[in-house]
């Protein structure tokens, strides 16, 4: 999970940075926002796919259920 998904989150981030870039400078700038945010759409989904992971080890660690 560690490395796997700090590489998932580096990849997206950078794609999206160049994407965003690309349309700012055509002058799309509507679209480099809707890019960006769907950028942060995706990572806060990998990011709460990592937590709940997280939190499924705990309960069987612990046997909460």
């Amino acid at each position: 999970m560690g490395l796997d998904m700090v590489l998932k989150v580096a990849g997206v981030g950078l794609v999206v940075a160049i994407m965003a870039i690309m349309l700012e400078q055509t002058g799309k700038k509507e679209q480099a926002t809707f890019v960006t945010l769907a950028g942060v759409v995706v990572v806060l989904y990998i990011v709460i796919e990592g937590v709940s992971q997280v939190f499924s080890l705990v309960r069987s660690v612990f046997q909460l259920y």
